[in-house]
């Protein structure tokens, strides 16, 4: 073989030195490092509580660590209903959004061929209960057009989906009580049945605030969510675009990872757990309330998905949804898949 020209020999070294640049370059843009920022958001009550332990014990942190990553800065936000947090994360306001399982599964339907939602995690399986300060209702038959029912999200939340799935039941027609229902917060909510002064008569809520309510006599329950569902059922979750997903798997891993040292920390402190909550949400409940509800067997922390099958049928069947998935494992993130979930 001929030797290059003088040229060609000038320049050989520098391009060569080029290309591999090139090359090095292009191989750390593929194994680039995952994301920076954390934004996570989360509602009121008991059923976040394993994030408010994973926030409290820099669980997130230190798992990111394991992985060989560089810990995200996380950022904690406070939003109030599924409307809401859907927004926040579809416009890139927000990498994990949580609402309550039904929801989810409504913006997973919705967003197959745009943002793509995808669950990451359940928080955990409790019992929501609807309750009434009305002494004519017995059950959900008696409501009238004067009674009023709160929940965080008319339509599109875990609370009035449960309530059309006992609709459906009782009267054959799913949205029976939509037009008795209005968006309120939790804490608003218990605070407006509760003062008699209000044209709040009816509440479908969860953990504190059933036991808050029940426990001042003025209200009695009327109907459970574990009677709906036949048994016990996931109750709130977290999810994201299945695009950030994809970018962030090992961010992705650690943070599921951080749950459930948070639902182990949660079972082995319940004391120390109902004393995080208490300061995470400025709570003038006593402790020794909100440790009985952490105890309560019908409360689980888990971070596998009880029950999101049942509610995605139900969602398909009364076209809430245009196709249920044909396992509960196509919702949510592929580490799930070997989790005793339902």
């Amino acid at each position: 073989m001929s030797k290059p020209s003088g040229r060609w020999a000038q320049f050989r070294a520098p391009a060569i030195a080029a290309l591999s640049l090139a090359i090095s370059f292009c191989g750390m843009q593929s194994a680039r490092s995952e994301t920076d920022k954390l934004r996570i958001a989360q509602q009121f009550g008991v059923g976040y509580l394993p994030l408010i332990v994973a926030n409290e014990k820099g669980f997130v942190e230190e798992e990111a660590r394991k992985l060989g990553i560089k810990p995200p800065t996380i950022e904690w936000l406070r939003l109030s209903g599924a409307a809401a947090m859907n927004e926040a994360l579809i416009s890139g306001g927000l990498d994990f959004a949580t609402a309550g399982i039904t929801p989810m599964i409504l913006t997973w339907d919705k967003t197959r061929s745009t943002a793509k939602i995808i669950g990451i995690a359940a928080l955990g399986s409790m019992a929501n209960v609807l309750t009434t300060s009305n002494p004519n209702v017995k059950t959900i038959a008696d409501f009238t057009a004067s009674d009023r029912i709160a929940l965080p999200s008319v339509k599109v939340g875990f609370q009035p989906i449960l309530l059309q799935m006992a609709a459906d039941k009782a009267f054959g027609k799913f949205d029976k009580l939509d037009d008795l229902t209005v968006s309120m917060p939790h804490p608003d909510a218990t605070a407006a049945i509760l003062s008699g002064r209000s044209e709040i008569t009816a509440h479908f809520t969860s953990p504190p605030f059933v036991q808050q309510q029940l426990a001042t006599g003025k209200v009695r329950a009327v109907l459970n969510s574990y009677d709906i569902l036949g048994g016990p059922h996931t109750f709130n979750v977290v999810y994201s675009t299945t695009r950030f997903v994809n970018d962030n798997p090992k961010t992705i891993e650690a943070f599921v990872s951080a749950l459930d040292r948070a639902n182990t920390w949660i079972a082995a402190n319940p004391k120390d757990a109902a004393a995080l909550y208490i300061k995470a949400e400025s709570s003038k409940l006593a402790p020794d309330f909100v440790e009985a509800i952490i105890r309560d067997p019908n409360v689980r922390f888990t971070t596998a998905p009880e029950g999101a099958q049942k509610f995605a049928d139900f969602e398909a069947k009364v076209g809430l949804i245009k196709q249920a998935p044909a396992r509960w494992q196509d919702m949510f993130w592929s580490g799930l898949k070997d989790k005793p979930g339902s």
